[in-house]
Formats: C-alpha cells, structure tokens, sequence
C-alpha cells in the first residue's frame, strides 16, 4: 500500500509483429502524488486465439520502482517466448502459437492502466531442454 498516486503512460511496444524471440517493451510511470512512494508494475498477456484454454492475465513481469513526488520513470520490459508458450501435450513439447496477444500493464490484475496489442508472426516448439524447432 502506498499513500500516493500513480499515473501510467505512453507504452511502447518494440514491434506489433513479433517473431518467435522476445517482446520488448517501455511504460512511463509517475508519482503524481505528494508523497515519495513506491509502485509495483505489472506487466500481464493474454492469447486471443489459443487453440487450447490460456489464463485471462498471464502475469509475465514485474518491477518494483521508487518515485518522489512528480518524479517519472521509464519502466522497460522483455518477454522471452518462453513465457508466452504453453505445454503441448499432444505434441509433448512447448507451444507458440501464432496469434494475437493482449498486453496488459497495471498495480495490479485489477488495475489495468494500459492496454496494447502484438502478434506472434511464426509459430515455435521447443523441448524442456531449450531446443527451437521449426
């Protein structure tokens, strides 16, 4: 809990079409309060069009900042594909899909301030020991 404000702005996503690789991304976050406070920023995605059921707001990052009043800060992010795939269990490796992600950005899975959009442009499996297939 934190006895001032926050406001969230400008997010930037480095690409609306996103091999199998990472997503990066930047938010601007003040302290729009007048006390200093700290702030834990949320980062979530949520598949589109999975073939299989995917969680609503998959939490995929999250940072802890320190704000003096009026102070605004730069947040960035990176999301390996990884962390977007899911266990395929007939193919019995993970699975990209390609698709449309949302990218959710808030204090909380509640609180949402900023919304975006990506697609996964090619589709990736890899097996538990890191290995990309075609």
């Amino acid at each position: 809990m934190s006895y001032t404000t926050f406001g969230y702005s400008n997010l930037q996503i480095s690409s609306d079409q996103v091999p199998t690789g990472a997503l990066n991304g930047n938010v601007e976050v003040q302290n729009t309060g007048h006390r200093e406070g700290d702030e834990v920023v949320q980062l979530y995605i949520h598949d589109l069009g999975a073939s299989v059921q995917r969680p609503k707001k998959q939490l995929v990052g999250f940072q802890r900042i320190n704000l003096k009043p009026g102070e605004k800060r730069t947040v960035s992010f990176s999301v390996a594909s990884d962390q977007m795939a899911f266990w395929n269990v007939s193919n019995k490796a993970w699975d990209l899909e390609p698709g449309t992600f949302d990218v959710l950005v808030g204090s909380s899975s509640e609180d949402i301030r900023l919304r975006g959009q990506f697609k996964v442009s090619t589709r990736g499996q890899w097996t538990a020991s890191g290995q990309i297939s075609p």
